[in-house]
C-alpha cells in the first residue's frame, strides 16, 4: 500500500527526468518522462518507503545517510538534478503544499535565534573538526561563494576575487574602523587589514573560528590591528566606518531581521557604509529544507529579498546597491565536492561513513539548487546617508589603458 503510495506521489512530483525505482518488494518503477539520463535508485528497507511518503525532503537525505537509499554509480548530483529542477511542480502539488503549509507555520518559531539558540546552533556546524574543512576549502579558509570571472579561475582565485570586490564596495580608507559580523576563521578580516591598512573586529559565536582566527592574526603578525572577539553581534559596541558580513544573515533568523539592520545603523558612523553578502531566494518565502535544519545549519534560513528590504527600509538605512551573483556559488560548491570527494576516506577517519554520506548530500543538494533551483546570492550595500556612495558603479570596474584600446578597436 505504502509503496503504491509513494510511486503515486513521486510521479505526480518528478514529471521531468528518468529515474528507474527499485523497491523493497522487488519491483521496479520508471518515474518521469524518461527523457536524461537514467539515475538509478534503490530503497532497501520498507521504514524508508514509509518516511518517503510522510516527510520527502527530511527521509531522502536521511535514507541516503544511513544507506538505505543507494543510487547505481552514486549519481547523487544526477538524482538531485531531477529533485531540484521539478521544484515548481512540487510547489503546486496538493501533498507538497499541506507539507508547506505547516513549515510556513513553525518557521517563525524554528528560526527564533536568541544568543543563546544562536551559540548552539553556530557549534553545531562551525565547531566540527577543523581538519574536516581543510580538507575541502581554500587555504584562507572562505567558506562562503567565490566570485568567479572566467570558469577557467581555480577556488583560489575566486575567494580572493570575492574579497576583493567586498572591499572595493566598502571604500576603505587605511586607518578606517571595520566590523566583520561573522568572521568565521578570519581571512577577510585579515585581507582587508593587510592588503587595505585598515583596522578590523571580528566578531563570531564558535570557539573554533576564534581560536583559530586569533592565531592566525598573531602569526601573521596583524595582532595590533586585527582583534578577534568571540560574542553576539548584538553585543558590539562601535562605532565603526565600515561593516561588513559574509554568509553570516543566514543565521540571523527571520524573526531578528529588524534588530539587526537597526543594530547595523546604530554601529555606523553618519557617513559609514555596510556590506551585507547573503544567500538569497529569487523567489517568494519559503521554508528552510529540513534536513538541512536537523543535520546542518539548524535556525539557518535562506530569505527572499522581500524579507530583507522591509528591514531596511525600517532601520532608516539607504539602499545603495543590490547585486545578485548567479550561477557562482553552483560553481564554488563543484570546487568543494570535489576536493571533498578526494579527501573522504581522511573525512571518515576523522568522523565515520555516514558522515561522509551526510556531508556529500549537503554539497551536493546545495549546488544542485544553485544551478537548478532558485538559490542565489544577494549583497546590499547599505550607508545612513544617501551619499556615502559614489553615484555609479564605475568605481568598481575602473578602466584601465588596455580595456580602453579594446573598447575603441571595437
Amino acid at each position: 500500500m505504502l509503496q503504491h503510495l509513494l510511486v503515486r506521489n513521486l510521479r505526480s512530483l518528478l514529471r521531468e527526468g528518468n529515474i528507474t525505482l527499485h523497491l523493497p518488494d522487488k519491483s521496479v518503477a520508471r518515474i518521469g518522462d524518461g527523457l536524461g539520463p537514467l539515475v538509478v535508485v534503490r530503497l532497501t528497507t520498507s521504514a524508508v518507503v514509509r518516511r518517503l511518503v510522510w516527510n520527502p525532503e527530511l527521509a531522502l537525505g536521511e535514507g541516503y545517510m544511513n544507506g538505505e537509499i543507494t543510487i547505481d554509480g552514486d549519481d547523487l548530483h544526477g538524482l538531485l538534478r531531477v529533485v531540484v529542477s521539478n521544484f515548481d511542480v512540487q510547489a503546486s502539488s496538493l501533498w507538497m503544499r499541506a507539507i508547506r503549509v505547516i513549515r510556513m507555520l513553525r518557521r517563525r518559531f524554528d528560526q527564533n535565534n536568541f544568543a543563546s539558540a544562536s551559540r548552539r546552533n553556530v557549534a553545531h556546524h562551525y565547531d566540527l573538526s577543523s581538519t574536516l574543512y581543510d580538507l575541502f576549502l581554500d587555504q584562507d579558509r572562505q567558506y562562503s561563494c567565490a566570485y568567479f570571472k572566467s570558469p577557467e579561475d581555480s577556488l583560489e582565485q575566486g575567494q580572493s576575487q570575492k574579497k576583493a570586490h567586498i572591499a572595493a564596495k566598502l571604500l576603505l580608507e587605511p586607518g578606517m574602523r571595520v566590523l566583520d559580523i561573522g568572521c568565521g576563521w578570519g581571512g577577510t578580516a585579515l585581507s582587508l587589514a593587510r592588503d587595505y591598512g585598515v583596522n578590523v573586529l571580528g566578531v563570531t559565536l564558535s570557539k573554533e573560528q576564534h581560536r583559530i582566527a586569533t592565531a592566525r592574526a598573531k602569526a601573521e603578525g596583524l595582532s595590533d590591528r586585527v582583534k578577534f572577539k568571540l560574542c553576539d553581534y548584538r553585543d558590539v559596541t562601535g562605532p565603526f566606518d565600515r561593516i561588513v558580513s559574509v554568509g553570516m544573515f543566514e543565521h540571523v533568523g527571520l524573526p531578528h531581521y529588524a534588530a539587526y539592520f537597526q543594530t547595523v545603523r546604530n554601529l555606523l558612523t553618519p557617513d559609514g557604509v555596510a556590506l551585507v553578502h547573503t544567500i538569497g531566494r529569487s523567489a517568494p518565502p519559503d521554508a528552510t529544507n529540513p534536513w538541512i535544519a536537523r543535520y546542518i545549519f539548524p535556525g539557518g534560513y535562506i530569505p527572499a529579498m522581500s524579507e530583507v528590504l522591509p528591514a531596511i527600509e525600517n532601520a532608516d538605512l539607504f539602499l545603495d546597491d543590490v547585486e545578485c551573483w548567479r550561477l557562482h556559488y553552483a560553481t564554488t560548491l563543484r570546487h568543494w565536492f570535489d576536493r571533498f570527494e578526494a579527501n573522504s576516506e581522511k573525512a571518515a577517519e576523522i568522523y565515520d561513513d555516514r558522515f561522509v554520506r551526510m556531508w556529500r548530500f549537503y554539497l551536493v543538494a546545495s549546488e544542485q539548487t544553485f544551478r537548478f533551483g532558485r538559490q542565489v546570492v544577494f549583497q546590499f550595500q547599505i550607508s545612513r546617508r544617501q551619499d556615502a556612495v559614489p553615484l555609479t558603479r564605475d568605481y568598481l570596474y575602473p578602466t584601465t589603458p588596455s580595456t580602453q584600446l579594446s573598447r575603441a578597436a571595437e
